[in-house]
């Protein structure tokens, strides 16, 4: 069982910047698929950005056409943690954002969660 805690949602002008961390419990957190999705009110979840483990020993992110060049997705493996960094924030951004962890025995695992909200 992987439990993931998000922090860092708010409140933020439009063209501000925020920054979303997720920690994740578990010792294999370094092999751990993260991604980072949003669910705004009336509509579905969506992918937001991912970053995987790939052949070659390196990672690599992946992303939404509506956040990229504005979110950067990151992990510190050793503190079991994956950000998004968001910046130029549009009120189109505000959303509950959800942090995403799948294991190498294909587990899926969710948090609970951050409010984003961006004001005009």
């Amino acid at each position: 069982q992987v439990q993931l805690v998000e922090s860092g949602g708010g409140l933020v002008q439009a063209g501000g910047s925020l920054r979303l961390s997720c920690v994740a419990s578990g010792r294999t957190f370094g092999t751990y698929g993260m991604g980072w999705f949003r669910q705004a009110p009336g509509k579905e979840r969506e992918f937001v950005a991912s970053h995987n483990w790939s052949r070659g020993y390196t990672y690599f992110a992946d992303y939404a056409d509506s956040v990229r060049g504005r979110f950067t997705i990151s992990r510190d493996n050793a503190k079991n943690t994956v950000y998004l960094q968001m910046n130029s924030l549009k009120p189109e951004d505000t959303a509950v954002y959800y942090c995403k962890a799948s294991t190498s025995s294909s587990n899926t695992y969710w948090g609970q969660g951050t409010q984003v909200t961006v004001s005009s």
